[in-house]
């Protein structure tokens, strides 16, 4: 599995319809059929440059999905957001690939 990680800083100005719009957005991309869930959280640092950062987690089943929402929408709704925030938004993207996953094993008495 991947994850495909779009992390953002939102100006303040527009930080509350940023946050209505998003909830939308990753509709869209999961609508896509490419990705099997999203999570979206709030980073908790404080930046320098101001504003509010957020992650939001795509997770993909394959890398032929992650590809394939490269090639058939990822430009038109990465460029959604940065027509309606333009120079208020800053993003950057990065994949991780699951090696594994680690759960607590149950304890018993």
């Amino acid at each position: 599995m991947y994850i495909y990680n779009v992390t953002i800083n939102i100006d303040e100005s527009v930080h509350q319809e940023w946050l209505q719009w998003i909830q939308n957005h990753i509709a869209e991309v999961l609508d896509t059929g490419k990705f099997l869930s999203a999570k979206l959280t709030q980073v908790l640092v404080d930046e320098e440059m101001g504003g509010a950062t957020y992650s939001v987690q795509y997770t993909a089943a394959t890398r032929e999905d992650l590809d394939a929402y490269y090639n058939e929408h990822a430009d038109k709704l990465r460029g959604d957001g940065f027509k309606k925030f333009a120079d208020k938004m800053l993003a950057f993207r990065t994949e991780l690939k699951i090696i594994n996953e680690y759960f607590p094993t149950a304890v018993s008495n």
